[in-house]
């Protein structure tokens, strides 16, 4: 019963470039799992402006996902979880942690513009981590490149081989549909955001293919076929599961075509929940025993209650609803009365989980990113770091009335793991730091719109911040003393250098050999 339960469970994330149409596919996905009633642009005339997973205002006013959010659902005998990352570069460290949790990855592709440059980044995380790939190209009813070029830029940009297993007939307004290799079934090309299109069983050697598409198209179709039969090998599911080989969608996510396929050839080939690395040893997901790690915090997700919810991935065996479990870190037990699972801000308890699902826990500050639960054991999950940010800004009380609620409402951001404070051990200013521009931003909206904080940002100019450790108790004060200015704690009380420039940080790596200098904070 519960290896056929874990059997049927397929976790797995979403990443792209914002440009690339991510957000139609998810919501297309989500259709699919008889979630029509949320997928409100789906079935309503009045489409929306905004995705069913980006549910935070700044995301509606923006049309951006800065947060991942998880949604899961029933597809056939499936379980399915969907991990939808945001695409901006600004919050890729949110989405580097996100691919720890899942077992595979679909990556959209935009057909007119290609691989992009937050799509590479993304593929290196999933190449050191092997997991398996599925590429699907979007927007074909727009004027898209050759097909061929994409399959070749995707080889050479994204350093894997591909296998197409459907095949686009034209693209843009002359856009006829895909054949379905998988499948040898036709799909013909319907625009309609309501309707999902039908299939034709087709012999492509036979005139039939001639009439539904035209002569000189089936006769390119069939050239084409063989072309791609030549060069392209037969598909392996071995070597997709190793990360070897990524089959190659076609389709339109906007027109709901193409989806379909691709979500019915995923489930079949896409694998059950994997073995986790832990420290201590590998964790098998059909083991008896409960296991799992946090790898996202939200905040306010319920604004209505400044609730916490800490995303945990199940490693192995059951969770069951107000059993006692070990938190590692603290080293006492815990018991859950109402975990939660998602379709995005919407949240239904649930009183077991499988290894594979995402079970939201309710968190007032006992949990940190990288956090293990298990029936006893000590275990310590690997690969959850926070990279050492290259933004810095000074954050000040704009309204000392409101003292209490900043104070929280930065403390729970930064559980979030969207940027990192840093408190100044020279003058006691708390400095934040982040990857990228767009989340201050974010972060000095989240804290008026959702805790009723002002803030304002004061400029610094710094390089880059690095954590420090030594062997040698006298090297590692004196370099304190000499770098007084420039010293600080993170909000684990470790000591951070924030050197000003590229120059500085290389000659103190030069002056002081005893000194380790960490770049990320997992050491």
């Amino acid at each position: 019963m519960a290896n056929q339960e874990i059997a049927r469970r397929r976790t797995f994330a979403i990443i792209a470039h914002p440009d690339a149409g991510k957000t139609s596919l998810t919501e297309k996905l989500l259709l699919f799992g008889g979630q029509i009633q949320v997928a409100g642009a789906v079935k309503s005339n009045k489409i929306k402006k905004t995705a069913t997973s980006d549910w935070m205002d700044i995301e509606k006013q923006r049309g951006i996902s800065v947060t991942t959010s998880v949604m899961e659902f029933d597809y056939h005998d499936y379980k399915i979880n969907i991990l939808d990352t945001p695409g901006h570069q600004d919050f890729a460290e949110d989405t580097y942690r996100t691919l720890t949790a899942v077992d595979s990855v679909i990556i959209v592709v935009d057909g007119a513009k290609g691989v992009e440059t937050q799509t590479r980044k993304l593929m290196e995380v999933c190449r050191m981590r092997n997991t398996p790939v599925i590429i699907f190209v979007n927007k074909m009813d727009r004027e898209a490149k050759d097909p061929f070029d994409l399959l070749d830029e995707l080889e050479e940009e994204l350093v894997i081989n591909v296998r197409p297993l459907t095949w686009p007939i034209e693209s843009g307004p002359r856009f006829k549909g895909v054949y379905n290799i998988y499948e040898q079934k036709l799909n013909l090309f319907q625009p309609s955001k309501q309707v999902v299109t039908e299939k034709v069983e087709v012999d492509i050697h036979t005139e039939d293919l001639d009439n539904h598409i035209g002569t000189p198209l089936a006769e390119k179709l069939r050239s084409e076929l063989e072309l791609i039969d030549g060069v392209y090998p037969d598909f392996n599911v071995d070597d997709y599961l190793k990360g070897e080989l990524a089959p190659v969608f076609f389709g339109s996510a906007l027109n709901n075509f193409g989806v379909q396929e691709l979500l019915d050839c995923f489930v079949e080939i896409a694998p059950s929940p994997r073995p986790v690395q832990a420290e201590e040893r590998e964790v098998q997901p059909e083991e008896p025993k409960f296991t799992g790690f946090v790898f996202k915090i939200t905040a306010n997700i319920d604004p209505n209650h400044r609730s916490c919810v800490a995303f945990c991935k199940v490693c192995s065996g059951k969770f069951t609803r107000n059993t006692p479990y070990l938190h590692v870190r603290h080293n006492k037990t815990m018991r859950f009365s109402s975990p939660t699972q998602f379709m995005a801000q919407r949240k239904t308890t649930v009183d077991e989980a499988w290894a594979g699902d995402i079970i939201g826990l309710p968190d007032n500050g006992t949990f940190k990113i990288g956090d293990t639960l298990t029936e006893g054991e000590l275990l310590h999950f690997k690969g959850l770091p926070s990279f050492s940010p290259e933004m810095f800004k000074y954050i000040e009380n704009a309204d000392p009335m409101k003292t209490k609620q900043l104070n929280k409402g930065i403390d729970q951001l930064m559980d979030e793991g969207v940027a990192q404070l840093f408190v100044n051990q020279f003058n006691g200013r708390k400095i934040i730091g982040t990857v990228g521009q767009l989340q201050f931003e974010v972060i000095q909206y989240r804290l008026e719109n959702e805790y009723n904080a002002k803030c304002r940002w004061e400029p610094l100019s710094l390089y880059k911040a690095c954590w420090i450790e030594s062997d040698d108790p006298a090297e590692l004060e004196a370099f304190k003393k000499r770098k007084y200015q420039y010293m600080a704690k993170d909000r684990d009380g470790r000591d951070v250098f924030l050197a000003d420039s590229g120059y500085v940080l290389q000659m103190a790596q030069m002056d002081f050999k005893h000194i380790k200098f960490h770049f990320t904070s997992e050491f």
